[in-house]
Order: C-alpha cells, then sequence, then structure tokens
C-alpha cells in the first residue's frame, strides 16, 4: 500500500467536472484529512522512536539478565567451590589435630609409664638401703657389744653401786 503523506495530500489536484462535488468542501475535507495524515504520521514517528528507544533498553536489560544469570552461576560454582574446599581443610585441620592430640597421649602414657619406673627403682634402692643400713648398723652393735670389755666392767661396777647404795 502506498503511503500518502500531508504534503501529498496539500498539494493532491483533482480534474474539476461540471457537476462534480462542491469545491469547497473538498477542499475543508481534504485539509481535515491532511491534518489526520500529518498527526498519524507524527504520532507514528514518535512510536517508532518509542520502539527503538525500547528495543534499545530491551536489548540491554536482556544483556543485563544474560550477564546477572552469568555472575549468579559462576558466583553460585564458586560457593560450592569454596564449600569444598573449605570441608576439606576442615577435615585436614581435624585430622592434624587429632593426630596431634593422640601424640601427645601417648607421651603422656610413655611419660607416666617412666615415672612409674622411676619411682619403683627409688623404691628399691631405698629398701636396699635401709636393708644395707640396718645390717650395718647391727654389725656396728654386735661389734660394740662384742669388742668392749671395759664396758662389761663399768656396768658391774655400776650394779655394785646401786647395791651399795642400797644397802646403806
Amino acid at each position: 500500500m502506498p503511503t500518502v503523506s500531508k504534503i501529498d495530500l496539500l498539494n493532491k489536484q483533482f480534474s474539476r467536472s461540471m457537476f462534480g462535488y462542491s469545491r469547497m468542501e473538498v477542499d475543508q475535507f481534504m485539509l481535515e484529512l491532511a491534518e489526520v495524515v500529518g498527526d498519524s504520521a507524527d504520532v507514528q514517528k514518535e512510536m517508532k522512536r518509542k520502539i527503538k528507544r525500547l528495543e534499545s533498553s530491551l536489548k540491554e536489560y536482556r544483556q543485563r539478565d544474560a550477564t546477572l544469570r552469568d555472575t549468579l552461576v559462576s558466583t553460585q560454582k564458586m560457593v560450592d567451590d569454596l564449600k569444598v574446599t573449605a570441608g576439606k581443610e576442615a577435615q585436614i585441620i581435624l585430622d592434624e589435630a587429632r593426630a596431634k592430640a593422640d601424640a601427645t597421649v601417648q607421651k603422656g602414657h610413655n611419660r607416666l609409664a617412666q615415672i612409674h619406673e622411676e619411682i619403683e627403682a627409688v623404691k628399691r634402692t631405698r629398701t636396699q638401703f635401709e636393708i644395707q643400713l640396718k645390717a650395718l648398723l647391727n654389725s656396728h652393735l654386735e661389734m660394740l657389744e662384742a669388742s668392749n670389755p671395759e664396758r662389761d666392767k663399768v656396768e658391774e661396777m655400776e650394779s655394785k653401786l646401786k647395791y651399795l647404795k642400797k644397802v646403806d
């Protein structure tokens, strides 16, 4: 369908006939029609500009949407990777802590066993020392008792003195 502009309508010339339409009515109608067509063309141009702006905005929004989706997917993947990595690191830390705790407990048990052995050795040494000291004291006592004849004389004299004191 050919397009007709406001100018086309205003410049349109009709052939004249003798008993045709009223020239004034046709001219008036053509003026009104030209205004309507002109307004329609202006509205159409404005609509086309709006459509272009809206299409541009829509394209921009679609690009933003795609970018946001890509960002969300990347972020979710990063979060998932971080969770996996954090879980692995946490497990490694737990395993190391358990190993250190087990080693510390084992060292404690070993040290406790060593202390018990040292205590038993000290007890044995003490017992041996006590036995040897008693034996030494007994032998010295026996030596004192056996090798002191003067003491026997002193004891005899003391007993005589006691007797004499009683007699007096």
